[in-house]
């Protein structure tokens, strides 16, 4: 091997002025020329490539320039399947960064596709595969004669087959369709006729019996696909329902169901492990799939050959009331030990959660799961509501009077078991001696929830307490005792005197926002909210910075009823975070600020109108601008708000804010577009946390048929 001839003009090219994921590219020469050096260095060198140059799926300027290099080696048979998988990365990738023009790194892979096409001749059947893979994503129809001629040579090697069939597909999906259905015959062998599948399926082909036949007869699938270049496609069942769900027709979703529960009646644990990971997520995409796989999934558990409940725990958690079936079994499960069982409890809320209740109290200090669940992450009110129940209280407080004797510091899982409190408010005042033992302790953690649950009959000594608590110690403290006082009370001075103290330490949101809440009560705090807005010139401000002066701003204005000192500082976050990538959220509350403002900030209208062309940001700027009285008429309005529901973004704002523009803005155009909000199939809300995405899909659905319903009136 001639290491000066495969790496002739390395030492030339400008990599500190290329970068890749971590910055200037000046350690890729170390790196490549490493590629050749022993076994542990060529290891650790395809590791740091994979980690620079395609990151995560991304390809940069420093990309391109090492392709040349990385196509060499692959031709000098160093390490050819591991750099031509690399190089087929390269060559598919969409999410590009820094690249002097689009599609630069595929370009660079296509210019060495002379040296990658003869490696379809190579002995190594791994080598064949590999080329004919880096080859296909290159998407250069220049490569299809030498595809066309390795499929014709009746390729024996059954997964370099399979890679030549999936290339003509990606290149040719016209010409290469009837040759896809013939593949999925029985004569084939397993591992092409599943990749056959997929290209059916990718081809948007029909979903015939045969196809539902050959797809189950393959089950479990993974064996057929474990070693495939295709990560997107390593999960056939999994993906075959995502692609036919998406089609988005009758037959289609028949046809997905169908095989869902096909493969839950096969007796092999991969195979049904298979099916369940589909049909979970088939919930998640398709709002008919839990009525329509509830009955197969919950007659497992009536199945003598399925024993591993916890499997199901997953799917049955996004079933939502077609799960109730399944209520008997859950508790049982829940009554064990370890984690299966808190898993089980968690689902137990969300499915039937007036079971769940006492469940949880028996062993309330080994539920992490489900008190995460239940408590969520605000802190102010329960993300799963818990009906009220004396076993749950009686438990919290035996909790509370553990962490009140404790020498360990217990504030987290005292703050959990005040959400729980806090959602049930007076009904859980026999909790108040244990909620006041641990307050002494815990202040802020429990400060609200010691308002809430308090009685009248011991209202005067508990605002005592907070009224003492408020007087001195922590910072955080004294603001969460305040606030319950004024909560409990209505008497602001000891809040008053707490945020003078601590607006000067840092404006957290909620402090000028408590602020603004005051009234002519809290006028004395003008100069304090004014000393605490961040400095002109100091340089760019972090997100919470911006948020905390876009709060302070209107507290300003409600305390003064001056807008001319609020739209300056609203003016200056929405400039500065016009081009921010990570800035939508100062943006989003500047415009939801505005809103309040009404016309007296006129002035911010220019800032706010580019904000309609983004779908996160357009309900908050459309609110904004019709209250500042800019011309934007209904229908334009509609359709904004609309678009941004449609694409699952800030479809809460959006919603409310089509209500607010009345009956006459719901012509029938609008009426259409919310009913396929209301009862299309596909979810619109499909992405954030698992277990939220079909609560809040159904929230929206709820909130789409109010809108309807009021039309119709």
């Amino acid at each position: 091997m001639d290491l000066e001839q495969l790496f002739a003009g390395l030492d030339s090219v400008r990599w500190g002025d290329v970068d890749h994921a971590y910055g200037e590219a000046d350690d890729l020469p170390g790196i490549m020329r490493a590629l050749a050096g022993d076994e542990q260095q060529a290891h650790d060198a395809l590791d740091e490539l994979w980690s620079s140059i395609l990151h995560q799926g991304t390809v940069y300027a420093a990309t391109a320039e090492a392709v040349p290099f990385l196509a060499r080696l692959v031709a000098a048979g160093v390490h050819p399947v591991e750099l031509l998988v690399l190089l087929g990365g390269i060559a598919e990738s969409e999410d590009e960064y820094g690249l002097p023009e689009p599609g630069a790194c595929r370009a660079a892979v296509v210019d060495q596709l002379p040296l990658i096409l003869p490696l379809f001749e190579s002995g190594d059947p791994e080598v064949r595969r590999a080329a004919v893979w880096a080859a296909g994503r290159a998407g250069s129809v220049s490569v299809l004669p030498a595809l066309r001629r390795g499929w014709r040579r009746a390729e024996e090697a059954p997964g370099v087959r399979a890679e030549l069939l999936a290339a003509l597909a990606h290149l040719d999906p016209e010409g290469t369709a009837a040759t896809a259905t013939a593949a999925v015959s029985a004569d084939a062998p397993d591992r092409l006729r599943m990749v056959a599948l997929l290209v059916c399926v990718d081809l948007g082909l029909p979903w015939t019996p045969a196809h539902q036949d050959a797809m189950v007869s393959l089950l479990p699938a993974g064996p057929h696909v474990v070693d495939r270049f295709d990560p997107q496609r390593n999960e056939p069942l999994h993906y075959t329902v995502h692609r036919l769900l998406l089609r988005d027709t009758d037959r289609d979703r028949s046809a997905a169901y169908d095989l869902i529960e096909a493969a839950l009646r096969l007796p092999g644990a991969e195979a049904r492990g298979e099916a369940l990971w589909a049909a979970e997520h088939a919930c998640l995409i398709s709002r008919s799939a839990p009525g329509r796989l509830a009955g197969a999934l919950l007659s497992l558990l009536a199945d003598p050959s399925f024993t591993d409940t916890a499997s199901l725990l997953p799917v049955l958690g996004k079933l939502g009331d077609q799960a109730a079936g399944a209520a008997p079994a859950l508790a049982a499960l829940a009554a064990m030990d370890g984690e299966p069982a808190d898993r089980a409890l968690e689902v137990l809320v969300r499915v039937a959660p007036e079971q769940a209740g006492p469940l949880l109290a028996r062993d309330l200090g080994r539920r992490e799961r489900t008190m995460r669940a239940v408590t969520g992450l605000s802190g102010l009110r329960p993300a799963l509501p818990l009906p009220y129940g004396p076993e749950l209280v009686n438990a919290i407080r035996i909790r509370l009077t553990e962490i009140a004797g404790s020498d360990e510091p217990r504030g987290g899982d005292a703050a959990e078991l005040a959400v729980l409190l806090l959602g049930w408010g007076r009904q859980a005042a026999a909790a108040l001696p244990e909620v006041t033992a641990v307050f002494q302790r815990h202040p802020a953690r429990v400060a609200r929830a010691l308002a809430a649950v308090c009685p009248p009959e011991h209202r005067d000594e508990t605002a005592e307490l907070l009224r003492r608590a408020a007087e001195s110690g922590d910072p955080d403290d004294r603001y969460e005792a305040a606030d319950a006082l004024r909560a409990l009370t209505g008497e602001t001075g000891p809040l008053v005197s707490v945020l003078k103290e601590v607006l000067a330490e840092g404006a957290r949101q909620e402090l000028p926002r408590t602020a603004g809440e005051l009234g002519s009560d809290g006028l004395v705090l003008v100069p304090h909210l004014r000393a605490a807005l961040t400095p002109q010139g100091d340089g760019p401000r972090s997100n919470p910075a911006m948020n905390a002066d876009v709060q302070t701003a209107l507290a300003l204005w409600r305390l003064t009823g001056d807008a001319a000192e609020a739209v300056a500082v609203l003016g200056g976050v929405l400039a500065e975070a016009a081009d921010g990538m990570w800035t939508r959220w100062p943006v989003a509350n500047a415009a939801r600020a505005a809103a309040c403002i009404g016309p007296a900030g006129a002035a911010l209208a220019p800032a706010l109108g580019p904000l309609l062309d983004d779908p996160v940001q357009a309900p908050g700027a459309v609110i904004a601008l019709r209250s500042l009285g800019h011309g934007l008429d209904d229908a334009r309005a509609a359709d904004l708000l609309l678009s941004s529901a449609e694409r699952n973004a800030e479809w809460a704002t959006a919603l409310d804010a089509l209500g607010a523009l009345g009956p006459g803005a719901l012509t029938p155009e609008v009426r259409a577009r919310l009913t396929a909000l209301a009862e299309g199939d596909l979810r619109v809300v499909d992405s954030g946390l698992e277990p939220e995405i079909v609560p809040r899909d159904e929230r929206l659905r709820i909130r789409a048929r109010e809108l309807l319903a009021a039309a119709k009136d």
